[in-house]
């Protein structure tokens, strides 16, 4: 009886599926990062404003909660500000260079 390749389990598509887990919460604490910095500088810029001011009304709130999410994910999508890639350095193994380190020759020799 011959086992279908597709039916068992891979190494490589493990390690596919565990960086792309990894790249997908590292953008999503970027994401959250960037809302969270977002809904802080609508806060102080609420704070500063003169008493009479329309950015002092909570009424939009929601709706700049709502923009402020999108903005943050649009922008960790891109990842705008390198926290993702900081992450993902720091969490994923960095790959083995030391077989294609040996397999070339060095210029020193």
């Amino acid at each position: 009886m011959k086992l279908d390749n597709a039916l068992t389990p891979q190494h490589g598509d493990a390690d596919a599926r565990l960086r792309q887990r990894a790249t997908d919460a590292a953008v999503k604490f970027e994401a959250q990062f960037i809302k969270q910095m977002l809904g802080q500088m609508r806060a102080a810029t609420r704070e500063l404003a003169d008493e009479d001011s329309p950015l002092k009304k909570k009424t939009s709130e929601p709706l700049n909660d709502l923009a402020d999410g999108l903005v943050a994910d649009a922008l960790a999508g891109q990842r705008a500000f390198g926290i993702a890639d900081l992450l993902l350095k720091q969490l994923l193994p960095a790959p083995d260079l030391s077989a294609a380190a040996a397999a070339s020759p060095s210029p020193l020799k």
